[in-house]
């Protein structure tokens, strides 16, 4: 059964790797294949044909139900009901939308919607709505939230802005699980009610920001969230309770404690798994206990691999996509770990040795996944779940949820036991506050793909068994997940990464020695393109210093995420164009200030009759070998004119579009006098500016210059200096990344 198993679920997890999905030929050969190979007894080709094409049937299903290209940015009247917890974003409430019907056009059925200034929405209440659709698209950068391949994964087919709206059917009496939450963040619980809310429902809605980044900084997200650790604490507890009480004689004879016992067990993990909205973690430890449970009543003796085996199989059947998940990749690897350091070794373990062993396996198992993943890999982690395991575990967890149970009951005494469970949470917190503050998490750059296979062996050989010989010899082949030496500019060369930030601006410069970065992307609504996108994809550049932040001028779209970026690195000088509008730190940007880094010259201009604003941009032209890119940041017709004039023999082969390609910008004698030929727009997808303008695409178009747009290509990667072809980082193959 185990290979069968694991051909099925190789099958399923190659969904992932596809650049695309094959064509219905295609598909139905390899069905037909899969069943000549099971009729004829080829199990493993099989189960893993069988697997593959149903993963791809399925991700085909949801890539059908996005929205049309053509309804891109329509108006329409629509009706559907909200699903899952609402979540409040400062003034605008977010909100997913099933079953959505339309009169004037099929759409997709679900629907994540963002509603500004609306009325509360809940859970189960049906709308009538005027939506405007988008197609369900994201950033695209080097490193950072893959939104595209989320909004997949949840089969969500649009997103949308609400306009208008009414209520056509209030919340059925079974929508209970946002009532319980409102029940509990109402409880004064020395203000970790929110952190409760998780723990019992999932609901991570009320977490600060400040919490979630001290989570992770002590690796301990998994704690406060529901896990499938905390599902088998609870199965764990009913299981003890019955097998106790018949123990102690206190069992009803008649009724035999074994089947019981496991009857309450798993009962007890699909309730708690119901509160929980059923995620991927949940489902694993569901599924893993059924299989542990059915041994146990059988007398047998589990292998501890199959039942993972049969989780994964169970989880991706149900869902093909789960797979595009970082939580079902760090869920099914932490167990496996786990199995795989515990496993071929003979007689007990000390009790210490049992408590410690978990965190370093962990610690050193995960860290590849992490890093592949492009999450930070804690330092402290191992430390801070020594002690945050079992008081979570012991203490908290059950306190939470005999209290919730209570607060149903007998509220009052509910309410005192989960101020009490916010007394032990204060303590908990405190202690990870001051771990985070001590080590602060590794931002590790993706190692080049040679050093994989070497790291994955290096990880193996450690956590192997102890009488495997030589395993000291995997610490230097898991160094390299560290210290693998990466690819650098060579001399005279620059590389250039002009980064996907939507409507705003954020370029990265990098020559062998040293690293620029001209703007910072815009304001994100509650939070900014530097924490979201900038930062996330210098660290998988490896970019672990900046040796100058230049900000052209301190409107948001360019200046928003600077103090992000200044806070996550170490950065030497800073300039900008109009300093008096920016905190205290900045040096103002000097026309004819000049400087050479490993042979690529970079030169400064600046409008000295501008006081501030676009027409005080600094201007940046690098120039690397015989190629020469110029950065105008915002400037304007007038300013274009100042530098022809005050620069007459500057030239530049390539151009970030001025003002993201404004009507105000990219004059016809800019474009001739610089005699530019390839152009790179910084803009956002349907931003409500209308950039690029028509006129200015058609003065491109009309002298032969090559477009490179972010909204439609995402981030460039320019080797100046160098006769390669530019990298737009939407066209690398991905099955699920729009056109």
């Amino acid at each position: 059964m185990g290979p069968r198993m694991a051909a099925l679920a190789a099958g399923l997890l190659a969904l992932r790797w596809l650049p695309a999905l094959p064509t219905g030929w295609m598909l139905g050969l390899g069905a037909l294949l899969a069943v000549v190979c099971l009729w004829r007894g080829h199990w493993l080709p099989g189960w893993f044909l069988a697997g593959l094409c149903w993963a791809c049937l399925s991700a085909q299903w949801a890539l059908d139900e996005r929205l049309p290209p053509a309804l891109h940015g329509e108006t329409f009247w629509l009706e559907g009901r909200v699903t899952g917890l609402p979540r409040e974003d400062g003034r605008s409430v977010r909100f997913e939308l099933r079953d959505v019907s339309a009169r004037r056009a099929e759409l997709p059925t679900r629907l994540r919607l963002s509603w500004f200034a609306g009325p509360p929405v809940r859970d189960g209440e049906r709308w009538r709505l005027a939506v405007t659709l988008r197609e369900p698209r994201g950033l695209v950068n080097p490193g950072g939230f893959d939104q595209e391949a989320w909004l997949l994964a949840q089969r969500i087919g649009a997103q949308g802005s609400v306009k208008d709206g009414q209520r056509l059917q209030a919340a059925t009496s079974w929508q209970w699980r946002e009532r319980l939450a409102e029940r509990l963040l109402a409880v004064p619980a020395q203000g970790y009610e929110a952190v409760i809310a998780a723990l019992v429902l999932g609901d991570s809605r009320g977490l600060k920001p400040e919490q979630w980044q001290m989570l992770q900084a002590t690796g301990t997200v998994h704690l406060l969230v529901i896990s499938g650790q905390h599902i088998g604490v609870f199965a764990g507890l009913l299981y003890g309770l019955v097998a106790g009480l018949a123990r102690l004689g206190l069992w009803p004879a008649r009724w035999p404690w074994l089947p019981c016992a496991c009857l309450a067990s798993m009962a007890g993990a699909l309730g708690y798994g119901a509160l929980a909205g059923f995620g991927v973690p949940v489902q694993r430890a569901c599924l893993i206990l059924a299989w542990v449970l059915l041994w146990r009543l059988t007398y047998r003796r589990p292998s501890l691999g199959l039942p993972l085996l049969g989780a994964l199989c169970g989880v991706l059947l149900a869902e093909p996509l789960a797979s595009l998940r970082q939580g079902f990749w760090l869920s099914f690897a932490a167990v496996a770990i786990l199995l795989l350091g515990f496993s071929g070794r003979l007689g007990g373990w000390p009790l210490w040795q049992a408590w410690l062993r978990p965190q370093w396996l962990t610690a050193i198992g995960l860290a590849p996944w992490l890093v592949a993943l492009g999450l930070p890999v804690s330092v402290s982690g191992p430390l801070a779940n020594l002690f945050a395991v079992p008081w979570v575990s012991l203490v908290v967890l059950p306190g939470a949820l005999a209290g919730t149970a209570l607060l149903l009951v007998w509220p009052w005494a509910g309410q005192g036991l989960l101020i009490g469970v916010g007394h032990a949470l204060a303590l908990l917190f405190g202690a990870l506050e001051h771990l985070a503050g001590l080590a602060a998490p590794l931002e590790v750059p993706a190692p080049p793909g040679w050093a994989w296979p070497l790291i994955a062996l290096g990880v193996l050989w450690w956590l192997a068994p102890a009488g495997v010989p030589l395993r000291w010899l995997g610490l230097p082949l898991m160094a390299l997940l560290f210290w693998a030496p990466r690819p650098a500019p060579p001399h005279g060369e620059a590389w250039v990464t002009q980064l996907d930030v939507g409507q705003g601006l954020a370029v990265l410069v990098r020559t062998r020695d040293h690293a620029l970065l001209y703007d910072a992307g815009p304001t994100l609504g509650g939070s900014d393109a530097g924490q979201q996108v900038v930062v996330p994809s210098l660290r998988q550049l490896g970019v672990r210093r900046l040796d100058g932040l230049l900000i052209s001028h301190g409107h948001l779209d360019h200046a928003g995420g600077a103090t992000s970026v200044l806070k996550a690195l170490p950065t030497g000088w800073r300039r900008a164009g109009d300093p008096h509008t920016l905190p205290e730190g900045y040096d103002p940007c000097e026309s004819g200030a000049q400087w050479d880094w490993n042979g690529v010259r970079f030169s400064q201009w600046r409008w000295q009759a501008a006081k501030e604003g676009n027409l005080a941009s600094c201007v940046l032209l690098i120039e690397a070998g015989e190629q020469r890119l110029l950065l105008p940041g915002d400037l304007e017709l007038p300013g274009e004119q100042a530098l022809l004039r005050e620069r007459p023999d500057w030239r530049a082969e390539w151009l970030q579009a001025p003002h993201h390609g404004s009507k105000t910008s990219s004059s016809a004698a800019l474009l001739d006098g610089l005699g530019v030929r390839q152009v790179m727009i910084p803009r956002g997808s349907a931003n409500r500016f209308g950039h690029p303008h028509p006129q200015v695409l058609a003065r491109y178009t009309a002298r032969g210059i090559q477009i490179h747009d972010t909204a439609v290509h995402g981030a460039l990667w320019l080797r100046l200096g160098s006769t390669e072809p530019p990298e737009r980082w939407r066209e690398r193959p991905r099955f699920w990344r729009l056109p």
